[in-house]
């Protein structure tokens, strides 16, 4: 079972920045296209962008022109840069392939606040 582990969440400002991370247990980064997903309370959990092994990535509308993915191979790591941070991105934030189905990890809560 791969395992995945989601850090670099915590409490932010409005138009703050945080980065998050993801290394899973297995390296399978460069085989999966990978995405990144948050679940916002009383909410369904949503994908709000993916990245391919050759490196393109997408976005969901509510995240475009201020989340960027990217990855390194070498470290087995996904990273979602999010940046000019809403208080509507406030939710748990989780990695997983770009369909989904491996075991969720624990995610890391982001919190934009005032």
């Amino acid at each position: 079972q791969v395992q995945l582990v989601e850090s670099g969440g915590g409490l932010v400002q409005p138009g703050g920045s945080l980065r998050l991370s993801c290394a899973p247990s297995r390296s399978i980064i460069s085989i999966y296209a990978m995405g990144w997903y948050r679940q916002a309370p009383g909410k369904q959990r949503e994908l709000v962008a993916t990245i391919t092994p050759s490196g393109i990535t997408n976005y969901a509308d509510s995240v475009k022109g201020r989340f960027t993915t990217s990855r390194d191979n070498a470290k087995n790591t996904v990273y979602l840069q999010m940046n000019n941070l809403k208080p509507e991105d406030t939710a748990v934030y989780y990695c997983n392939t770009a369909h989904g189905f491996m075991n969720w990890g624990q995610g890391t809560q982001v919190t934009v606040s005032s």
